[in-house]
């Protein structure tokens, strides 16, 4: 989301006066910041407290909130509520959080407009409307450079969403995406995290981090190898394996047991449409015609019947020829009772119903 540059709402008849009346270097900043500017900027540029009162009575220019104005026309657009939001909250202030995601390009899909902006520790500030105002120590040095509005950098704002974040999935959540989109990597997240002395999952981070670069396309697969294949010591899966489809285009499959010839699909969408249905068909269909066995898992079998999952795997492993043995997680998990200790080879033990 690109929000540089001019998008303004403004009357050929106000740009009329805009250039007669403004300082050039004022019409620049306004230019640039999507109709919006403060009056900090606009005395700056050389114009007297009288002058700015005498347009905001006039109607030549609306206030937004305290100190900051815009001479477009209509509902601000999201870029001017973006710039509004970053003036109003004064020196060092800086959009973060989702907001700087949403600039950065990894935060999905929006689900508010509230803007976020922090700013530094020592201030104070009035409420902002439409604003969530996060007060931080990190505001001077978390900045990106050149940044125009001001926001945070991508390991910053990734570490700032996963201290808020309420899961550990919701974390991952932020990670996966950064990664995925190429905005970071390990040592950039790495060093962010050194420079912190406080932060939410430190203990887990790296290890999300990790499976993040090594291919987990998202918190489900993330689960399914610590919690289903590492927890119970299965053999480990090939990620995310390039194949060919009927159609000669290339696919993708999440997880590949390529020595006993089982394919792991992992589906973690709540919704299924009739188009992910047949893309699913397609590509267990290839998985057969390659001699490949499919099983398929959604989040209710990976996040809460994880031990479940891992002894149907194991099952199957068995009969393709994997002469391990797969461990509890804990005292009370099925392995124990489907695989007990005792047993050696491919055999299985089964129950009906």
């Amino acid at each position: 989301m690109a929000l540089t540059g001019s998008v303004l709402s403004v009357p050929a008849a106000t740009l009329g006066v805009m250039a007669t009346e403004m300082p050039s270097a004022l019409r620049q900043l306004i230019r640039i910041q999507h109709g919006v500017f403060s009056r900090k900027q606009a005395l700056r540029a050389g114009l007297s407290p009288d002058m700015i009162r005498s347009k905001i009575r006039r109607g030549t220019w609306r206030r937004l909130s305290a100190g900051v104005y815009t001479i477009g026309t209509g509902k601000p657009g999201r870029g001017a509520r973006l710039w509004a939001a970053v003036l109003a909250a004064g020196a060092g202030a800086a959009l973060s959080h989702e907001t700087a995601a949403e600039l950065h390009g990894f935060a999905g899909k929006r689900l508010d407009d509230t803007v976020h902006v922090s700013i530094p520790g020592e201030r104070r500030i009035a409420g902002i409307p439409g604003a969530a105002i996060h007060i931080t120590a990190r505001a001077p040095v978390a900045v990106q450079a050149r940044s125009y509005p001001p926001r945070t950098t991508v390991e910053e704002t990734v570490l700032d969403l996963v201290d808020a974040s309420v899961t550990l999935d919701d974390a991952f959540g932020w990670i996966s995406r950064a990664v995925a989109g190429d905005l970071t990597d390990e040592a950039r997240l790495a060093a962010a995290m050194a420079r912190r002395h406080r932060l939410r999952w430190r203990p887990e981070l790296k290890g999300l981090i990790k499976a993040a670069v090594t291919g987990n396309h998202s918190v489900l697969e993330f689960r399914y190898d610590r919690d289903v294949e590492r927890a119970h010591r299965l053999p480990a899966s090939a990620c995310q394996v390039s194949f060919a489809r009927a159609d000669g285009r290339r696919g993708r499959r999440d997880r590949v047991y390529e020595r006993f010839g089982l394919v792991v699909e992992l589906d973690g969408n709540l919704a299924h449409p009739e188009e992910s249905r047949w893309q699913d068909r397609a590509r267990d269909n290839s998985a057969a015609l390659a001699g490949l066995q499919t099983m398929r898992y959604g989040w209710t079998s990976v996040r809460h019947q994880a031990c479940a999952t891992a002894v149907e795997v194991s099952r199957v492993l068995r009969l393709r020829g994997w002469t391990g043995q797969p461990r509890p997680c804990s005292y009370g998990c099925p392995v124990r009772g489907e695989f007990p200790a005792e047993l050696s080879g491919p055999r299985i033990t089964t129950r009906s119903g």
